[in-house]
């Protein structure tokens, strides 16, 4: 898989990681390459955020967009052979009228959460509306994970990610984390 880069702007530091990704659920087994400009007002809890909703929705056409500058792209995105979107990820406690919009231009939207408290209130505040939303997944992601794995980022990072029956293992050389992410609300499956 062909690297990508991720820029947020000058004066970041620039995290190199190689991600192997076995989506056992999936059946997707592919290595996935980024160079991240972190910038300093981004915590490693978001960097990780970003790395965890790529890796759980790994696919070949699966990549980085210019990030939450533009109001018009998602963080990340998966477009069709013609262009068009068949996946929009945002990450973070998105509002209504933006995830509106992002459902009716993606088949699929999912919105990942990482600020335990603060989305707990945001969903239970949001949910009703967001319940109406058949093509909507929320997703929390657990916050001890996140810092375990923030504590692990260096310059250069290579992790082993498994995925089965929705638990995750990432492993570097000397430490594993694992989790379950929190299923808020799951998108309504179509038939093709």
């Amino acid at each position: 898989m062909g690297k990508q880069i991720i820029t947020m702007g000058s004066k970041a530091n620039i995290l190199r990681f190689s991600l192997n990704v076995s989506d056992i659920d999936r059946n997707y087994y592919q290595e996935h390459k980024f160079t991240i400009a972190h910038q300093p007002p981004e915590t490693g809890i978001h960097i990780i955020a970003r790395i965890l909703a790529f890796t759980l929705n790994a696919h070949e056409r699966l990549a980085y967009t210019k990030g939450t500058d533009t109001k018009h792209e998602p963080v990340i995105w998966q477009k069709d052979l013609t262009g068009a979107i068949e996946l929009w990820i945002e990450i973070g406690e998105t509002d209504e009228k933006r995830t509106r919009k992002a459902c009716s231009r993606s088949k699929h939207v999912i919105i990942y959460t990482y600020k335990e408290e603060s989305s707990a209130i945001w969903w239970e505040h949001e949910s009703s509306k967001f319940n109406l939303l058949k093509n909507l997944s929320v997703i929390s992601l657990p916050v001890k994970a996140l810092e375990d794995l923030a504590s692990m980022i260096d310059r250069t990072m290579k992790w082993q990610f498994t995925i089965q029956d929705r638990h995750v293992w990432i492993s570097n050389n000397d430490r594993t984390v694992e989790f379950d992410p929190v299923i808020w609300k799951e998108h309504e499956l179509e038939e093709d």
